[in-house]
C-alpha cells in the first residue's frame, strides 16, 4: 500500500472512531461491586477480638495478609523436634520433621500437617501465587512455591510470627 496524506488521513479517522467507540462502549455506569461472601471457618472471632488476642504483628500477618522482615523471626533457626501451630487458634499446622533452610529468611516446609493449612489463588503484586492459610481460623501463614526439595517440590514459605513452636 501506498502512503499518501488520503491513506493516512483515513486510518488516522479510522483509528480515532475505534478509540471513541470503545470510550463510549465503556462510558456507561459500572455493575455495582458484589461484596465477596464472607469465608466460614471453625474459629470465627471479630476484628476487634482478633486485635486483643493477636500481637499487632500477628494482627498485620495473620488477619491482615501482611509479611514479616525477612531473617526476622526466631522460628526460622528453631532446628528442635516439635509442631509448629497457628499463632490465631492453635491448630498444629507443619512438623519439623519437614522443616528446611530454603536461605529465603522466613521458615520454610515441604508439607503440612494432613488438614491443617488451606491454599487460595493470590493475584497480589502483579503476579499470581499460591497463599496458605490456616484451615481452621483462616490466618494468613505465607505462601507455597514448587521450588522447594524432595519428596513434594514444594517450599511452604511461612510467616513465623504466624506460628508458635511447641518442642517435643
Amino acid at each position: 500500500m501506498r502512503y499518501t496524506r488520503r491513506n493516512v488521513l483515513g486510518m488516522g479517522g479510522m483509528a480515532a472512531a475505534a478509540g471513541l467507540f470503545g470510550l463510549t462502549a465503556c462510558s456507561g455506569p459500572a455493575p455495582a461491586a458484589q461484596p465477596a461472601p464472607a469465608r466460614q471457618f471453625e474459629v470465627m472471632r471479630s476484628d476487634a477480638q482478633w486485635r486483643q488476642q493477636l500481637s499487632p504483628a500477628q494482627y498485620a500477618v495473620l488477619r491482615r495478609q501482611g509479611t514479616e522482615r525477612p531473617f526476622s523471626s526466631p522460628l526460622n533457626k528453631e532446628h528442635r523436634r516439635g509442631t509448629f501451630s497457628c499463632a490465631g487458634c492453635a491448630l498444629p499446622l507443619f512438623s519439623s520433621s519437614t522443616k528446611f533452610d530454603s536461605g529465603t529468611g522466613w521458615p520454610s516446609f515441604w508439607a503440612p500437617l494432613h488438614n491443617a493449612v488451606g491454599e487460595d489463588r493470590d493475584t497480589t503484586l502483579g503476579m499470581i501465587r499460591v497463599e496458605a492459610h490456616c484451615r481452621r481460623c483462616g490466618g494468613h501463614l505465607g505462601h507455597v512455591f514448587d521450588d522447594g526439595p524432595r519428596p513434594t517440590g514444594l517450599r511452604y514459605c511461612m510467616n513465623g510470627v504466624a506460628m508458635t513452636f511447641a518442642a517435643a
